[in-house]
């Protein structure tokens, strides 16, 4: 039977999937990627993270672009390579995490059913994200499908404004700029990571 976009979080699930996505796949997406991989440091049976880009040039490579902006974070994107954004990716993901609102509304537009209630901005879901959504669940998987449902639930309740839910692209901006870019992406991963440790 086909799946309607709803996902039991109680039960134990095989794998959790992430996708991050930003337009190029060569900054903000691979860098999310890498830092939630790293920061939830769960078993890759568990949850799998992934990134693609809605006007990425597949093939290229990422490592020399977001490796500069990520030193010092004990994280490293060597043999990362842009994907390009499909309907496909974005189906097989129970969760998407899109840099900025237009890279959600591309995922939303190639899936509606599924997408809808699974995909984010970054900060828009490190807002939304409560680690009680997921109380008395162990397995990461579980966990994170609880917390996705939690957010999703959230998002039309909560009164804080998602006017700086948008992590601004890198590219060709200043050093300063550009730092602030990982700082929020950072910011972001940190809370979500924090939602899914187990207390």
């Amino acid at each position: 039977m086909p799946d309607s976009g709803s996902f039991s979080p109680a039960s134990r699930l095989a794998r959790f999937r992430v996708l991050t996505v930003c337009t190029g796949n060569l900054y903000r997406s691979p860098i999310a990627e890498c830092l939630l991989r790293q920061r939830l440091a769960t078993p890759p049976e568990s949850i799998h993270v992934s990134s693609a880009g809605t006007e990425a040039v597949p093939g290229t490579s990422v490592a020399a672009t977001a490796a500069s902006l990520v030193v010092g974070r004990d994280v490293d994107p060597s043999g990362m390579v842009t994907r390009r954004l499909t309907a496909r990716l974005v189906e097989s993901a129970d969760l998407v995490l899109g840099a900025a609102t237009e890279h959600r509304e591309a995922a939303v537009r190639l899936s509606p059913v599924r997408a809808l209630s699974r995909a984010f901005t970054l900060r828009e879901f490190a807002r939304l994200v409560r680690a009680e959504d997921a109380a008395g669940l162990v397995d990461p998987a579980a966990r994170f499908a609880a917390l996705v449902e939690g957010a999703a639930t959230r998002r039309g309740a909560v009164g804080a404004a998602g006017a700086d839910d948008d992590v601004s692209d890198p590219l060709g901006a200043s050093p300063a700029e550009a730092r602030e870019c990982v700082t929020r992406i950072e910011e972001s991963v940190e809370r979500i990571a924090a939602a899914m440790r187990v207390h």
